[in-house]
């Protein structure tokens, strides 16, 4: 469970870094939105007890992004 937090709060902090530094909007979002998903799976993490961690934090993350995701028009 430690592995996969430190993993996502690392992703969380690259993220938030790099969209800092970008000077494209779209870029700039979606780095934020990553950084934003990866903290939602974090602290899912967080909750969690210590058994199936691994699991729940790949549940986490699937709830994140579809949450956070908008449908696709045609």
């Amino acid at each position: 469970m430690n592995k996969e937090l430190r993993e996502f709060r690392r992703l969380e902090r690259v993220c938030l870094e790099q969209a800092a530094l970008s000077t494209m909007d779209l870029a700039k979002s979606g780095l934020l939105k990553v950084a934003d998903d990866c903290r939602i799976a974090a602290e899912a993490i967080e909750a969690q007890s210590p058994r199936g961690a691994f699991t729940g934090a790949v549940q986490a993350l699937k709830l994140a992004w579809s949450a956070t995701r908008t449908p696709k028009r045609h």
